[in-house]
């Protein structure tokens, strides 16, 4: 690799870092605890305006920016696998059902959004994108778009464009822009806490 390209280490790397003997182990765990952050985050509704925020999506590019792209996207995948099972992890399950059905319904463009921007998310967190505010945001308003890209175009083709952009879109630009805000401040200051602490 040549030095633009090269990997750099990742948040989770650095807390724990890899070892021959026991990588399975470690990334079992942690796309473990990453599945169940996940899930909590589908769980917490903050009141918002125009509609109540759930802090899902910051945690789907967290995850992703803090694993790199292949345990990010392992995650995301055992996170959509324990859905497919009926396992009530969505937002809105098991009020508005459980398993493939649910994730066949409108969500179902967001969720392939998610594992897709947990991978780009960390992508770019390995070439660097998580040291610093403005490319953390930069990073983070990347995994947004992908997020939105499959999810509205799912939607559309459920309830026609307009209205999935009415009802997909509009009303969570600005609680995005707030946890992109969180995020963008969280993974630079995280980087600064473990710089202190190796003095």
């Amino acid at each position: 690799m040549t030095a633009a390209t090269e990997a750099h280490p990742t948040l989770a790397s650095s807390l724990w870092p890899e070892a021959a003997g026991s990588r399975l182990v470690r990334a079992v765990i942690l796309a473990v605890i990453g599945s169940l952050l996940l899930w909590a985050s589908a769980k917490i509704k903050v009141p918002f305006y125009p509609v109540p925020m759930t802090m899902q999506t910051f945690a789907v590019l967290v995850i992703g920016m803090a694993y790199g792209w292949r345990l990010g996207g392992a995650t995301l995948l055992l996170y959509l696998a324990e859905g497919a099972v009926g396992l009530p992890v969505f937002t809105q399950t098991p009020e508005k059902g459980i398993g493939l059905p649910y994730m066949m319904g409108p969500t179902g463009g967001y969720l392939i959004g998610f594992a897709l921007a947990a991978m780009a998310s960390g992508y770019l967190a390995e070439r660097g994108w998580d040291r610093s505010l403005l490319k953390t945001a930069a990073a983070m308003l990347v995994g947004n778009a992908i997020i939105y890209v499959p999810g509205v175009l799912w939607l559309a083709a459920l309830i026609g464009m307009e209205k999935a952009i009415q009802f997909g879109l509009t009303p969570f630009l600005l609680s995005d822009a707030v946890k992109l805000a969180l995020a963008a401040c969280l993974m630079p200051f995280a980087w600064s806490l473990i710089s202190r602490a190796r003095g």
